[in-house]
């Protein structure tokens, strides 16, 4: 076992200080540009390409085939210079309050913006600093083991599959996840509070494995998680299956999600492919989401009367449990093409939405980039998403989910130009 792969610690040149056997990196990621969505009015993103960040990793050679090793990586917003990006447009998603047509109007209303207040962010609500990740380990010859917040084993395979590389308008993540959109994830990208065990051997055979206790997962409120990956990294294939696990705050199975996918490179073609299952029965957000009811809501119904007001709760309760469950499967094939100092991007992905909603959808993209560098490059990307019933899906960036469709069944459609610095 010659070589360990740490995927959080991988990133562009950067400028190092070495100091002794020990070395320190300061590293980046710039990128912006403009965003047109259907519906929406066009505005500067952040983060369309890759998410902006500003990080520091490190290594220390301890010797005997042993260094530590640490990675801090921070969000930064480049439109707004701060670390909680929302929605890319401003509306209103419907799913997770269907069937409850019996709230008077004006509670049904106040209730909507309870759950997707204006403005409101849409990524990393603790406002944590190092929200990208915050970790500390030590790789040895047996492998390497990490502690902190770092991308979970499944995805580390979904983003592997992406076509476009898990960014701008065509990443495979628009459409995957709940119908109810960005508060229904169907991949825990990150878990914090996690210890993770990876190795990686000459062959291109690699493995990971996390487990986590209280306070893990994404948003920090699984009661307990998991995940594990075999990846294979060599011959010009990049493929893995990826598996995660969460468990509500009570213990009850949560998000569930499997994937299987990557990529082939041949000559000036990169061809990829993927299917990610994803099943959540008991959300972790049902908490908060009472919680909310009994403190913005429950108050306003005190004329009611208590009967009234418990009745009002219960059917609040028994929808948005429903709503907030998904079963779903996606999959998607796409292609990179060389061509001069540029490269052509193309993909299509489906969701087949298995509840009784079946609210599929598809997603069509085309790209270009353009590299101007090794380190800059501009890029733009048109994006169509064919929604059924009730999908709202609408393109989305690297940085930030993409909102909704004005309305339910509507396609969704987006142009995105930007340029991305990495330093």
């Amino acid at each position: 076992m010659k070589k360990i792969l740490l995927g959080a610690l991988a990133g562009a040149c950067v400028p190092t200080l070495v100091l002794a056997q020990t070395s320190v990196q300061f590293y980046g990621i710039a990128d912006a540009g403009l965003m047109w969505q259907r519906g929406s009015h066009p505005k500067i993103i952040s983060g369309g390409e890759d998410g902006s960040r500003l990080g520091f990793k490190g290594s220390e050679d301890l010797g005997r085939g042993m260094k530590a090793v640490f990675n801090l990586e921070a969000r930064v917003e480049l439109d707004t210079g701060k670390q909680q990006p929302v929605l890319v447009n401003e509306n209103q998603g419907y799913y997770l309050t269907r069937g409850m047509g019996a709230l008077p109007p004006n509670l049904l209303a106040a209730v909507r913006r309870a759950l997707q207040p204006p403005g409101g962010p849409a990524v990393n609500p603790e406002n944590a600093l190092f929200d990208r990740t915050a970790m500390v380990g030590m790789i040895t010859p047996l492998g390497a083991v990490l502690v902190g917040r770092m991308y979970t084993p499944g995805y580390e395979v979904f983003a592997a599959a992406d076509t476009f590389e898990v960014g701008t308008g065509g990443t495979w993540g628009s459409i995957t996840g709940g119908t109810a959109g960005f508060q229904a994830l169907g991949a825990d990208i990150r878990s914090q509070r996690s210890l993770q065990y990876r190795i990686a051997l000459p062959s291109g055979i690699g493995a990971s494995v996390m487990i986590a206790g209280r306070g893990s997962g994404y948003y920090g409120l699984y009661n307990k998680f998991w995940g594990a990956a075999v990846t294979y990294k060599a011959n010009g294939w990049d493929v893995g299956i990826g598996h995660n696990h969460g468990y509500d705050p009570n213990g009850a199975p949560s998000l569930r999600s499997s994937t299987i996918g990557g990529s082939f490179a041949w000559n000036d073609w990169k061809f990829f492919a993927g299917w990610h299952d994803q099943r959540n029965r008991h959300s972790t957000l049902l908490p908060t989401y009472i919680a909310g009811w009994d403190a913005q809501i429950a108050p306003q119904l005190a004329p009611l009367g208590p009967a009234t007001g418990a009745a009002l709760r219960t059917v609040f309760i028994d929808n948005i449990s429903f709503n907030s469950q998904i079963d779903a499967v996606a999959y998607q094939v796409g292609l990179h093409y060389r061509l001069g100092p540029g490269r052509i991007l193309a993909s299509v992905a489906h969701q087949n939405d298995r509840t009784v909603s079946d609210s599929d959808a598809t997603l069509f993209a085309l790209g270009y980039n353009y590299f101007l560098s090794k380190r800059t490059d501009i890029y733009a990307v048109a994006a169509f998403i064919r929604n059924r019933n009730e999908a709202q899906y609408s393109p989305a960036t690297a940085g930030a989910p993409g909102g909704f469709t004005p309305q339910p069944g509507e396609d969704g459609r987006a142009f995105q130009l930007g340029m991305r610095y990495r330093f």
